[in-house]
């Protein structure tokens, strides 16, 4: 009989699966039908302070007066705040699983600000969601000194597990991994998905990108799970970007992850993929005599495999050659 139980950021999950952040895990209805369903743990939707900000602005213009705009700015971030600490509240109420919140910010004082409350609503954790898109105006470092700043104010006001998604575009991922570590995070996420955008050449505007993410882009999450987790041991990690099949949650665990996120997989093929998912997970376990995650966990990493460089090729070689 195998265990699928493993823990991720400090938390004892049932099984690796973590349903990601998404129009999924918006309501305790949705995430009550996930858990039925079998998954391991729940990341709220995001709770977006550039949202909030958008709303109050727009409110703020038909308000004569410099008092009501200031009302009306107050009243909105508490309101959605509110809502937001309801769902952790109900959630937590009702589920047996892990809820972990999300915020997504770009202002330190708003993660401080924001992560206190919404740990005493009573969240197992916090993922954050950092990104800003750096045109070259802000430094060379700016979002990798933005990680480590937040995780160490964090640090010192919360104790619930700090999961940080991660960015692809970081030029020293496992360094940067390593500092967070020893600054307490509790775990990263491998990846965020950004917004994608494409271009109407018939109307010549700016137009939405893919929404889902396709089985393609695992490959990459993959090669850095592999060498993250063998440079930055006894660490957790969790995949997310790509994630399509049972077959990439059993190669994300042989790559050094604990966890894996998913989020396109649950809409394209809805909560009944999580038990077909586990099912198969288990099987494959028995037949390659695993009992428990760690059996195999991180047995394919950097550090553990005999040509660690293989994680580090970037150019075809020989493997595409024969490809005309």
């Amino acid at each position: 009989m195998v265990n699928l139980e493993t823990t991720f950021a400090g938390l004892r999950l049932k099984n690796p699966l973590i349903a990601g952040s998404s129009g999924l895990t918006n309501s305790v209805k949705k995430i009550k039908e996930l858990e039925n369903a079998g998954i391991g743990a729940i990341v709220l939707k995001s709770l977006f302070e550039e949202q909030i900000e958008n709303h109050s602005e727009k409110l703020s213009q038909i308000a004569d007066y410099p008092e009501a705009a200031d009302y009306i700015n107050t009243y909105i971030e508490m309101n959605h705040m509110e809502k937001y600490l309801d769902l952790i509240r109900s959630a937590k109420k009702e589920c047996d699983i892990p809820i972990i919140a999300s915020i997504n910010c770009y202002k330190l004082s708003r993660w401080i600000e924001f992560a206190k409350i919404i740990q005493d609503a009573g969240a197992d954790a916090i993922e954050l969601n950092l990104f800003v898109l750096n045109a070259g105006e802000l430094g060379d470092t700016y979002l990798e000194d933005s990680y480590v700043n937040i995780v160490r104010e964090l640090r010192k006001i919360i104790r619930i597990p700090v999961v940080i998604k991660m960015a692809k575009n970081i030029s020293n991922l496992p360094g940067l991994v390593g500092k967070l570590k020893a600054l307490g995070a509790g775990g990263v996420v491998l990846f965020n998905r950004f917004y994608q955008l494409d271009i109407d050449i018939k109307n010549l505007e700016i137009t939405s990108g893919p929404v889902f993410s396709n089985p393609s882009d695992f490959t990459e999450t993959l090669r850095w799970t592999a060498i993250v987790s063998g440079r930055v041991p006894d660490f957790d990690i969790a995949c997310s970007y790509g994630v399509h099949s049972w077959e990439d949650a059993i190669k994300g665990i042989l790559a050094g992850a604990g966890a894996i996120q998913l989020c396109s997989l649950l809409y394209e093929q809805g909560s009944d993929v999580i038990g077909d998912t586990l099912m198969c997970m288990e099987e494959w376990m028995l037949q390659s005599n695993y009992e428990r995650i760690d059996d195999f966990k991180g047995k394919l990493n950097y550090a553990n495999i005999k040509s660690p460089a293989l994680y580090e090729r970037v150019q075809f070689m020989k493997y595409f050659s024969s490809y005309k």
